[in-house]
């Protein structure tokens, strides 16, 4: 299930946004298990679930990504990075990673043996 934390959303500002407008809104993500605040964008719109991350200076850590999906998506939610086609792909921001996940479909994804013993 998607859901954004409140507790870091930013309310004022170009980019302010309250309760109003549900998961839709700009974040700043600040923790003591990241050193470095996370800024993310949130939406659940066109049938997508989706957070983009991003830092000024470097792309977030697998580390980051990870912390960020527990904190918008439960522990059995399944969400993805994309790698898109070369052309359909959009960069806006050279340090921002995005996390995806469909609105009522389900994920394919391998068994785990593909990836590795348990």
């Amino acid at each position: 299930m998607f859901h954004v934390p409140h507790k870091f959303r930013v309310i004022t500002g170009p980019m302010g946004s309250d309760a109003r407008y549900g998961n839709n809104g700009q974040f700043i993500v600040r923790s003591l298990k990241i050193k470095n605040p996370l800024l993310c964008q949130a939406s659940d719109g066109r049938g997508w679930e989706h957070v983009s991350v991003s830092l000024p200076g470097r792309c977030p850590t697998w580390e980051e990504m990870s912390f960020i999906k527990k904190l918008f998506w439960d522990p059995e939610d399944v969400v993805m990075q994309l790698h898109p086609a070369e052309s359909d792909y959009i960069n806006c921001h050279p340090f921002c990673l995005h996390l995806w996940r469909p609105i009522g479909q389900l994920i394919p994804v391998p068994e785990s043996i593909l990836v590795g013993p348990k």
